[in-house]
């Protein structure tokens, strides 16, 4: 959810300042681009350098950088966030931004950003219940900012009650609590199929094809981007997740993808079926095997499991269901013939004659055709871009 986020976190004067070197990793681990902003007192508590080194980027402190001559610009670090994170928000800097005192760099950056900020106090008992501290917190609260509560504890100063800095991995929870709330799919449970499958032939040779599953990758990390509860079946692929809250159920033949499939699908409200399954298995297995001693060998094949067709017959009033249609001629007729005979809402049609064809690229070329048969044709593009058009298409009919 937050890559390729641009993420400013401003370090203000604050022990708790340490707890920013976790942030920062935590921040670019989860894909975000991260600029750090420091406010001179922070350098006192943690370096630059640290910050820099966890952020792969220079830190700012400064508005003129004297060593490089580098004027550093608030107005365009401003516009550059997707959101601004103050942690540890001092006493001292809360009451500027609550008061419009621009007398640093960080204060600058916070009167010129546009995007949301959230901010994480840190002070002693005393500091956080100053009648003056609450009146500047509850006056940033009014123009906006959200505030990332300080927990209760031990405190620098020996005492024990509220200030202490919520922990960077409460702060992450905090920001992706929140940017999920308005967003279209929360609440919405969704089922994805992605990659081949593999039927055996004997221990060590299967039937599969050439299907990368990348496409299907992409669509499900879409598809929790936009607040979905996301459940990937995946066949045998290399691929990765970088969006760690998707539910990865790892399968090899259409018999394992069929069970998963019907396992999760009665609570979905979307389906979208991308895989690439085996049509056909072997009829028997072999146990041990087979020897290379005859100069021909023939192979009986069976039909497997109609996955997408099971969960047309499944499928319930306001479920979605979703498949694709990779075919090599009479394209659209086919298509249209499968997107009827399986009930479903509409299909993806891809084209082996497109350029470059489909498996293995990480571009795609799709039209989607819908139950009243009207056609949408897309031009070449990224396969996570062909997700958002896909994800796109399931908004509209929600």
């Amino acid at each position: 959810m937050l890559t390729n986020k641009n993420i400013l976190l401003g370090v203000c004067g604050s022990i708790a300042s340490y707890k920013s070197a976790s942030l920062t990793r935590l921040l670019v681990k989860a894909g975000a681009n991260v600029r750090v902003v420091m406010t001179k007192d922070a350098c006192n508590f943690i370096t630059p350098l640290t910050l820099s080194t966890l952020s792969k980027n220079p830190v700012f402190s400064e508005y003129f950088d004297p060593k490089t001559g580098t004027w550093n610009n608030h107005v365009e670090l401003g516009l550059w966030a997707d959101m601004l994170i103050i942690a540890p928000a001092s006493a001292n800097t809360l009451a500027k931004f609550a008061n419009g005192l621009c007398d640093n760099l960080l204060s600058a950056v916070y009167l010129s950003a546009k995007c949301p900020v959230y901010f994480a106090p840190a002070m002693d008992l005393d500091m956080w219940k100053h009648p003056a501290t609450q009146k500047n917190i509850n006056s940033l609260i009014s123009y906006g900012n959200l505030m990332i509560k300080p927990a209760y504890g031990e405190l620098a100063s020996g005492l024990t009650g509220e200030g202490r800095m919520a922990e960077p991995e409460e702060i992450i929870q905090f920001i992706l609590d929140k940017y999920q709330e308005g967003l279209p799919l929360k609440g919405k449970k969704a089922l994805v199929t992605a990659g081949p499958t593999y039927e055996a032939i004997d221990p060590v040779r299967f039937i599969g094809n050439h299907s990368s599953g990348k496409m299907g990758y992409a669509i499900a990390e879409h598809l929790s981007a936009l607040g979905a509860e996301v459940t990937l079946v995946s066949g045998p692929t290399s691929l990765n997740l970088t969006d760690k809250r998707i539910n990865r159920i790892d399968v090899a033949s259409a018999e394992d993808m069929l069970q998963a499939c019907l396992s999760e699908f009665k609570n979905c409200d979307i389906s979208i079926c991308s895989a690439a399954v085996a049509d056909y298995r072997p009829k028997e297995v072999a146990n041990l095997k087979i020897k290379k001693d005859s100069p021909e060998f023939s192979l009986d094949l069976i039909k497997t499991p109609d996955i997408l067709a099971k969960l047309g017959q499944e499928k319930k009033a306001g479920q979605i269901l979703v498949g694709f249609a990779l075919e090599t001629n009479n394209e659209v007729e086919n298509a249209i013939k499968k997107l009827e005979k399986k009930n479903l809402d509409f299909i993806v049609l891809n084209s082996m004659n497109d350029e470059g064809g489909v498996f293995k690229n990480d571009n795609n070329k799709i039209t989607i055709i819908d139950r009243n048969k009207k056609q949408e044709k897309f031009e070449l593009k990224p396969k996570n871009e062909v997700a958002v058009d896909i994800c796109k298409k399931i908004l509209d009919l929600i």
